[in-house]
């Protein structure tokens, strides 16, 4: 039977405010979620809890039927989360940089993944010395050297010029092709090939209106 991961009924608590409530999604294999909604309507919010770095205030996040959090090294196994943040140690080099990463996940063939990425000649930089697009390319470089089932994208675009663009939406495509996962958020335009979209607004909760001060 072919994985599938599912939320259902979820409800996110981000600080004190209730940001979404009685969302749902269900992702099999070849499958592409696409996050759609305004800032500060919780798609970074959803990823990670689809990651497991954060739990849901209310219902299930599930592989196959089983809660995510039963089983926390299972599910990190499974997936490669790529989040706002570059996670670029500034005092390594590129390579050192996905080598480790990629060693959390078992290994990868890294001199492959850069130069997939267009860092074949950044192999040695050191990661202070990279650009912020270098930076965005070296994280999802990890995407090429390891394999995931699951991969959570959060604005993976952002900083990419339309070149890395394509070599990005190729690496999707060819996931999907192997029976690959996808949940992502983007501003950015991208050809992602038939996919799920989930507008968050739809699941927002309402702030409440400041009262008027009396005059």
């Amino acid at each position: 039977m072919p994985d599938c991961f599912t939320g259902q009924d979820i409800s996110c608590i981000r600080g004190e405010r209730l940001v979404f409530t009685g969302l749902s999604f269900r992702l099999s294999a070849g499958g592409l979620l696409l996050l759609r909604g305004p800032n500060g309507s919780g798609k970074s919010s959803l990823l990670r809890l689809a990651s497991g770095l954060a739990r849901p205030s209310a219902g299930l996040i599930a592989w196959n039927g089983g809660d995510i959090a039963a089983d926390r090294a299972a599910h990190r196994a499974r997936l490669a989360y790529v989040g706002h943040a570059d996670a670029v140690k500034p005092a390594l080099t590129a390579a050192e940089n996905l080598a480790f990463w990629a060693g959390l996940r078992g290994g990868g063939d890294v001199g492959g993944a850069l130069r997939r990425l267009g860092l074949g000649g950044h192999a040695h930089v050191a990661g202070r010395f990279l650009s912020s697009g270098e930076r965005r390319r070296l994280a999802l470089a990890l995407l090429a050297a390891c394999r995931a089932e699951l991969w959570l994208l959060d604005e993976p675009a952002v900083g990419l010029d339309s070149a890395s663009v394509a070599v990005l939406e190729a690496l999707i495509a060819g996931h999907r092709r192997g029976g690959g996962m996808v949940a992502l958020s983007t501003h950015t335009e991208m050809d992602l090939g038939r996919a799920e979209t989930l507008d968050l607004a739809a699941f927002a909760v309402a702030r409440a209106a400041p009262e008027l001060e009396e005059a």
